[in-house]
């Protein structure tokens, strides 16, 4: 597969700048595949899994809202929070997975328990993706 050029970046920091022969990212319709050459295309992500391959190899990463924007010069990834599998601490994801758990059980109104769920989703993103590599 051809390389193509990829940015990704989060408020706090560039988290990958170079080349990927393809990507799949988690829009809030469902997961979609890039290639080099893809149509220029703009869509908002989801929470899930991001994989980028380079040099024949998948790296995954636990994303959370953004979004994807691939033009012919190349693609770039906006996203909240973007952490690879291999840099995922799995006792503070599990640690934030059992908070969001329990302010569900105690939520006291629709807001507070939507606001719960979304911090569930994510801490459960994280843990996916690190026991990937397991």
């Amino acid at each position: 597969m051809t390389p193509f050029k990829l940015q990704i970046i989060t408020p706090e920091k560039k988290v990958f700048d170079g080349e990927t022969e393809q990507i799949i990212v988690r829009t809030t319709v469902g997961d979609v595949g890039i290639l080099n050459g893809h149509e220029p295309y703009c869509a908002a992500l989801g929470v899930g899994q991001m994989r980028i391959m380079i040099n024949g190899e998948f790296r995954r990463a636990a994303t959370s809202g953004g979004i994807i924007k691939v033009s012919k010069e190349g693609t770039t990834i906006l996203v909240q929070t973007c952490e690879w599998a291999d840099e995922i601490d799995v006792k503070r994801a599990e640690a934030a997975r059992d908070a969001a758990e329990e302010r569900k059980k105690s939520a006291h109104s629709d807001r507070e328990l939507m606001l719960a769920e979304a911090k569930l989703s994510r801490a459960l993103n994280r843990i996916d993706t690190a026991n990937f590599l397991k």
